[in-house]
């Protein structure tokens, strides 16, 4: 078998360890699916690839040191995906190899150069056919090899590298600020502005110059001890509410950071060996993205659960991410509405595995994406699509203008949306993870890390709320709802693209219906495509809310039980007459 590309196909769950019995495979290319979990070590086996491309999906763990079994590999792709551990030695064996793509994931470690001897031909510097390495945006230490100093710059981009030719990763995204670097900080803020050592060829300043430095050295240095003095009395002045939270990696024990005790008071709190029983030893994965893992389980006694588990290690877990991550959870806690997911509380464990988790109520029957896309809208009427998009609309209306402060969805489309056994819509966001790490890197990089830090609540930077951007994708999402057509499709591009042909033509706007419905309402469909196009076209000056559009959706489309039998039998009707 020459080729198996199956790129952009939507293809969720594991690699098939099926796969690899195919020994006489020479391409496999699996780009752009959302394939999880890790690679498999069976993929050593395909010992005829030429290429390997499993790129642009969501895998984790290490990179397999099986993978240097490869020996006629060309190129091999692992671009975005979430792969972590460091880069096996067994990469040297590749002496075919011509294209790496390594970028975007969360490799780490230091570039193994291996022995240089004959006798031991591994590590990179035996890649002697590579012309292309792309290493970009990991978390790779040291230095860059002499024998990789060929490749693109760029390709090494976005680390923690000892590389000056292209822009590195901040010291605290890398997860440590060196302390003779934080000395050195301290100690040129306490020199005045116009201070100058002596130069090498022995110039001294005169005695009068020296002396009012000195003063005003004094000064500034006074100045500097008084708030350093007045902020840590502060702190101090409210034991009641702030709780010290320290690292216990020992590169970062010289850092701190002050909580609020009564954060997640009220929320339950469970164990990891608890959520570890009730999701079947964490076997039943029904979501993943880049950053988290989503797992259903049962709890004993009560409800089916939902549980995000968040892709972290602790040495990249950091005094910010606890506070925000904290924060998000108080956050999600205080939404309390039938078209919202219930977070039923948390999970915290610092021992092994490091491990941080959100628990959901679990809504039974799967994502609106699945029963629109998998099942081609088979279980989704006219009548219950419509009732889905009016539920949406009161929880958008609940999440925009009801609660204080108001609360967005990261990303609102039809995988953020559960359906219940009764298909009553859930809006639940589980790439809240993502608004975490962006507050956590806005604040850590506007704040010092240098010895102890003073964090009120009040001063945290606040959830990002896109409202306008949440309307937006809820004209996205009807237009998705009624023509069971993806919001974007590889082959057919944009959904608003192609709808918009249609919006303003009243006559054609039937052709804009899922062609597997058997019927529809008319009147429905043009309060709908008014809705969509308000939503699409909304400017930053328009008044217009999830309130109005609510109310338009509500007062204008019957869902009444009457109305349902009407058009169930009108489908029935039209159904038995079609040829």
């Amino acid at each position: 078998m020459k080729s198996d590309n199956i790129s952009g196909s939507s293809i969720k769950g594991f690699i098939a360890e099926e796969l690899f019995q195919l020994t006489s495979l020479q391409e496999l290319i699996l780009h752009g699916n959302k394939l999880i979990g890790p690679i498999p070590m069976a993929i050593g086996s395909l010992k005829y690839l030429k290429v390997l491309d499993l790129g642009k999906n969501q895998l984790s763990g290490p990179i397999p040191s099986e993978i240097g079994n490869l020996v006629s590999v060309i190129t091999i792709n692992l671009q975005s995906n979430g792969l972590t551990g460091k880069l096996p030695l067994e990469l040297g064996n590749l002496q075919n190899i011509q294209v790496l793509r390594l970028d975007r994931n969360k490799l780490q470690g230091s570039f193994p150069v291996g022995n240089t001897s004959n006798e031991n031909k591994q590590g990179f510097c035996h890649l002697s056919t590579l012309k292309v390495g792309d290493f970009s945006y990991n978390f790779f230490v040291g230095s860059v090899p002499k024998c990789l100093e060929s490749l693109s710059r760029t390709g090494f981009r976005g680390n923690c590298l000892h590389y000056k030719d292209t822009k590195q990763r901040t010291p605290e995204q890398c997860g440590v600020v060196p302390p003779v670097k934080a000395h050195k900080a301290r100690e040129t803020r306490l020199r005045p502005a116009n201070y100058k050592a002596k130069n090498q060829d022995g110039d001294s300043k005169p005695t009068w110059v020296l002396v009012v430095e000195v003063v005003m050295g004094v000064v500034v240095g006074s100045l500097l001890l008084i708030a350093i003095f007045t902020v840590i009395l502060r702190c101090k002045s409210k034991p009641s509410i702030l709780n010290r939270w320290n690292k216990s990696s020992s590169y970062k024990d010289y850092m701190s950071v002050y909580l609020d005790s009564n954060m997640l008071k009220g929320v339950t709190k469970y164990s990891r060996q608890e959520l570890e029983v009730a999701c079947e030893d964490f076997s039943n994965i029904i979501g993943s993205s880049s950053d988290s893992l989503v797992y259903k389980g049962n709890m004993k006694g009560g409800p089916e659960i939902a549980v995000i588990s968040l892709c972290v290690k602790e040495e990249h877990w950091t005094g910010y991410l606890e506070l925000y991550y904290q924060k998000e959870v108080a956050d999600l806690a205080r939404l309390n509405h039938e078209n919202t997911g219930k977070l039923l509380g948390y999970c915290i464990d610092n021992n092994s595995p490091f491990s941080r988790m959100l628990v959901f109520e679990y809504a039974s029957n799967g994502t609106l994406y699945e029963h629109l896309h998998y099942e081609e809208g088979c279980n989704l009427n006219w009548s219950r699509r419509m009732k889905i998009i009016i539920g949406i609309a009161k929880g958008l209306r609940y999440l925009h203008t009801e609660i204080e402060p108001p609360f967005t969805i990261s990303e609102l489309n039809s995988s953020a949306v559960y359906l219940t056994e009764d298909f009553s819509p859930k809006l639940v966001d589980f790439e809240s993870w993502k608004t975490i790490v962006t507050r956590s890197e806005n604040n850590s990089r506007s704040i010092s890390h240098e010895g102890d830090i003073c964090v009120l609540p009040s001063s945290f930077e606040e959830r990002h709320l896109d409202i306008q951007g949440n309307i937006y994708s809820f004209g996205v999402l009807l237009l998705e709802i009624v023509s069971g057509r993806p919001s974007f499709c590889k082959d057919k591009g944009c959904l608003v693209d192609w709808a918009k042909d249609y919006l303003e033509k009243p006559e054609e706007m039937g052709s804009v219906v899922d062609p597997t419905l058997k019927y529809f309402k008319d009147e429905d469909l043009k309060v709908i495509c008014e809705v969509v196009s308000m939503c699409i076209h909304l400017r930053p000056r328009d008044q217009i809310s999830m309130k109005d559009m609510c109310a338009i959706l509500e007062n204008k489309i019957d869902t009444s039980p009457s109305s349902e039998m009407k058009a169930t039998s009108l489908a029935w009707a039209e159904l038995m007459l079609s040829p």
